[in-house]
C-alpha cells in the first residue's frame, strides 16, 4: 500500500486471553482496595489482534471483525462514546494519535466468553498505539491504562487481572491492593505445563454474558456486607495461595479440588453466577472423568474450565461436545503482548 508520502506504516499486535484459575473477583474494588485480592491466572494461545495503519489523510477508521462494524470519523481530539467501538475510541482518546490512523481488531475468543477478551483487546490496541509514541509505556503501564479505558472512560465495572495477564503472558500470581499490583510469574517445570495442557478442558457454552452487570451485583452485595459474599471473597484469596503452591510443587492433581472449591465460592457470591444449564454441564463433566472445574470470568454463561483425570480428558471432551458446547483447544502462552511491524 503506497501513498504520495511513501509506504503506509503498518504495525500489528497480539495479546493473549486468560484462564482465571483461582481468585477472580478479588481483584475488583472495593474488595481489592479494602482487603486486598490475589489471583492465579494463565495466559493461553488464543489472542486479540490489532493492526494499526498510519495514513496521510486526517480521518480515523475503526474496524471490528468480531462485531462486523466499521466507522470512518473525522480527526478530533476527543471521540464521542456512543456504543459503537467505544474501546477503540477510548484508547485513541487516551494515547493518540488523533488523526490519520486505521485500527483493525479481531479476537480468537467470542465476546462475553469470560476469558478476559475485552482486557486483551485493550492491551493489544494500546500495544500498537504505544509503538508510535516517542516515549513508550512499559508492560505494567499498558496493563494499567487498559484497565482505565474500561473503568474510567467507559464506566464498566471490573478488576485488573485480565489486562495484566494479556500484557505479561505466562502463569502469574497477582496480588492486588489498590492502587498497587504485584505480579509474580510462576516458574513451572515443562512437565507441569505439559500435564496442564493435556488435562485442562476449555469449553464455550454458546451464551455470552455481560460481566459488568454481574460484577456490579456482587460488589453491591459485598458493600452491604452480605455474609456469604464476604466469606466467599476471603476464601478465594486463600484458594489462590493454595493454587500457587500446588503449581510450584507440580501437583496438577490438586488443581481439580481447588477449582471446584473456587467454583463453590463463586456460586456463593450471587445467584446469577450459575444457572441450570451450567449446573448440568458440571454434572456431565464430573460423571465422565473431571475432578473439578469452574466458570471463567463472571460466570452466568461464557466459558467453563475443567480438569480431567489423566487419560480421561477425551471422555470429558466427548461428553461435553454431545451437550452442544464448543470445545476450545489451547496451549499456554509464554510471551504476553507482542508488537511487530508488518513488512
Amino acid at each position: 500500500m503506497q501513498t504520495k508520502s511513501g509506504p503506509v506504516l503498518t504495525i500489528r499486535s497480539r495479546a493473549p486471553i486468560r484462564l482465571d484459575l483461582a481468585g477472580g473477583w478479588t481483584d475488583v474494588p472495593p474488595f481489592s482496595s479494602e482487603v486486598g485480592g490475589a489471583v492465579v491466572n494463565a495466559a493461553i494461545n488464543r489472542y486479540s489482534y490489532t493492526t494499526l495503519r498510519l495514513h496521510p489523510d486526517s480521518t480515523i477508521r475503526l474496524i471490528s471483525a468480531d462485531y462486523d462494524l466499521s466507522l470512518t470519523l473525522p480527526g478530533q481530539d476527543h471521540l464521542v462514546y456512543d456504543g459503537k467501538l467505544d474501546l477503540l475510541k477510548a484508547a485513541i482518546n487516551r494515547l493518540g494519535p488523533h488523526q490519520g490512523i486505521e485500527l483493525f481488531v479481531r479476537s480468537d475468543a467470542p465476546p462475553g466468553s469470560g476469558t478476559g477478551s475485552s482486557g486483551a483487546t485493550g492491551v493489544a490496541i494500546l500495544g500498537v498505539l504505544n509503538a508510535v509514541r516517542p516515549q513508550p509505556l512499559s508492560l505494567h503501564q499498558i496493563a494499567e491504562l487498559a484497565h482505565l479505558l474500561e473503568v474510567e472512560e467507559l464506566h464498566v465495572a471490573g478488576g485488573k487481572q485480565d489486562q495484566y495477564a494479556a500484557a505479561l503472558g505466562a502463569i502469574n500470581y497477582l496480588e492486588f491492593k489498590d492502587p498497587y499490583v504485584t505480579s509474580s510469574p510462576l516458574r513451572l517445570s515443562d512437565s507441569t505445563i505439559n500435564e496442564m495442557e493435556k488435562r485442562l478442558i476449555l469449553c464455550y457454552t454458546g451464551h455470552a454474558r455481560l460481566s459488568g452487570n454481574i460484577i456490579s451485583a456482587v460488589m453491591g452485595a459485598y458493600r452491604a456486607r452480605n455474609d456469604r459474599t464476604v466469606r466467599a471473597l476471603h476464601r478465594m484469596v486463600g484458594i489462590s495461595d493454595e493454587m500457587r503452591g500446588a503449581l510450584l510443587r507440580g501437583d496438577v492433581d490438586a488443581l481439580g479440588p481447588l477449582l471446584l472449591e473456587n467454583w463453590a465460592c463463586q456460586k456463593d457470591l450471587h445467584p446469577s453466577v450459575t444457572n441450570p444449564e451450567i449446573d448440568h454441564l458440571f454434572d456431565v463433566a464430573m460423571a465422565h472423568g473431571a475432578t473439578g472445574g469452574k466458570a471463567l470470568g463472571a460466570g452466568g454463561g461464557g466459558c467453563l474450565l475443567f480438569l480431567a483425570i489423566a487419560d480421561r480428558e477425551h471422555e470429558v471432551r466427548a461428553a461435553l461436545a454431545k451437550e452442544g458446547v464448543q470445545i476450545m483447544p489451547f496451549n499456554l502462552d509464554r510471551q504476553g503482548l507482542q508488537v511487530w511491524q508488518a513488512g
